[in-house]
């Protein structure tokens, strides 16, 4: 008798079957996905919010933005995906495809990688 992970229930139906409704997979799925440490769960957090800020002020792929725009809408700049430098040495930071790079003047470019 095969039974259900999540509540141990006598599991009816197909040979594939791990659980005996949605209810229960969900749950454990929520479970065993929940971000085990608030560190991961706040940088994720963090991750979007700053993806949002850069998709809003970017909607056109390409613009520029000063520094204080970016911090009054909340941006952290400690929080990246990766860096990409240039064959000219210029560094580009992303979040996901959302990029910005540091221009002169407080000022920054903002880009979308192509995917």
């Amino acid at each position: 008798m095969k039974q259900c992970l999540e509540c141990g229930e006598k599991i009816v139906g197909r040979i594939d079957k791990k659980f005996c409704s949605d209810g229960c997979r969900n749950a454990y799925n929520n479970r065993v996905n929940k971000d085990s440490k608030n560190l991961i769960r706040n940088t994720n957090n963090r991750l979007r919010k700053n993806y949002r800020i850069l998709e809003q002020l970017n909607p056109d792929q390409k613009t520029k933005t000063s520094r204080a725009k970016l911090i009054e809408a909340g941006f952290d700049f400690n929080y990246f995906t990766s860096i990409y430098t240039t064959k000219s040495g210029n560094v580009y930071y992303f979040v996901y495809d959302q990029g910005y790079l540091p221009l002169e003047g407080e000022y920054y470019a903002l880009v979308k990688r192509e995917s």
